[in-house]
């Protein structure tokens, strides 16, 4: 696909410096910039670069000042913020790319399933259970599967190989990734004379709309009621969030986090890869918890944390240079307890 910096600058509102008629086909970082692709600049610390890039157009904030000649060859458009500015072309480009139609062969869809009868992609070897209902413009890729009584919004992408169970709800504008599983049994038992009796797990899960959620992630089902990811939330690849959790609308969480049974996240949150929650404890708005944290208590709003246990962001580090004295000062402890023992017997 072929873009001119005329047609880019009036998708991003930005203002041409250059050649306005000249095109590219793909996307380049700025160092490893090449002909008739198109670079951004919003780091200050890789300005130097754009002044021998091989890229044909570059985005740029429009605040930046040129300290020498830019390559002949380069088109600048400026725009408010380039990455931003970037991340809403690479979008299209990508909308662009993954626009399919179509019912492929061979699939199972239910008779008693409501599909659109235009706007609607289903892949090969996709299921389509009971009770179904599917937005306008939903894309289900091959080897999905879609339970029973399963409701997806318009405009949802379902990736291929992800696996939705019975009575899940999915709003508009998701993007749910490859191998992703909404709706599994929570991990709930009952030990009873040694022996772990299963707890039947009869709620759902309910996601809002503009949630995005990563590759092979999990989000359990609830005992009762629902599980619910609320509005907005960013969920990385690889994620466990378990039965009855609730997360806070806009909230993101990076990848290997694990968040127990019953726990509520707050809205607008951000949350570092590894981190693990406790059951049953609620996290505050816009709390940040660094990778790696372990927290077991509950967070008000607006913490910044991190460790395991998880405490105070300044805390952590004023503790983490003791941490890191701390073999010499266990010799000084042993040599003057040698010396206290010395003095009692003098």
């Amino acid at each position: 696909m072929e873009f001119s910096a005329q047609q880019i600058a009036h998708i991003l509102q930005g203002s041409i410096e250059g050649d306005a008629n000249c095109t590219v086909n793909n996307f380049s970082k700025i160092e490893e910039g090449k002909p008739h692709t198109l670079t951004f600049l919003a780091n200050p610390k890789y300005s130097s670069y754009i002044y021998e890039t091989e890229a044909s157009i570059a985005l740029v904030n429009e605040d930046f000042v040129c300290e020498r000649a830019l390559p002949a060859t380069l088109t600048l458009i400026r725009v408010p913020n380039a990455y931003s500015a970037l991340a809403q072309l690479m979008n299209l480009v990508n909308q662009t790319k993954a626009q399919k139609q179509g019912i492929e062969t061979p699939v199972y869809i239910s008779a008693s399933a409501q599909i659109p009868e235009k706007n609607v992609y289903i892949g090969a070897f996709a299921y389509i259970g009971e009770n179904v209902r599917l937005g306008e413009n939903t894309a289900v890729y091959p080897n999905a599967c879609i339970g029973d009584n399963v409701v997806i919004g318009e405009n949802t992408i379902i990736y291929a190989g992800v696996k939705i169970y019975a009575d899940c709800r999915i709003g508009q504008n998701c993007i749910i990734h490859a191998g992703a599983v909404i709706g599994a049994d929570g991990f709930g038992f009952a030990k009873e004379e040694g022996v772990y009796r299963k707890i039947p797990q009869l709620g759902n899960v309910v996601i809002e709309d503009d949630v995005e959620i990563g590759a092979n992630t999990t989000i359990d089902r609830a005992v009762m009621d629902s599980t619910i990811i609320r509005r907005g939330v960013k969920l990385d690849n690889l994620i466990q969030v378990a039965h009855n959790v609730e997360i806070g609308e806009n909230t993101a969480i990076a990848a290997q986090a694990g968040i127990s049974g019953s726990t509520k996240i707050g809205k607008n949150c951000m949350i570092g890869g590894q981190v693990g929650l406790g059951g049953h404890i609620k996290i505050g708005d816009n709390v940040n918890i660094g990778a790696q944290a372990g927290t077991i208590s509950n967070i008000p709003s607006g913490k910044n944390i991190i460790g395991s246990p998880a405490i105070d962001v300044n805390q952590f580090f004023r503790s983490s240079v003791v941490f890191a004295k701390l073999p010499e000062m266990s010799r000084q402890v042993y040599q003057l307890q040698k010396e206290i023992e010395a003095l009692k017997h003098d």
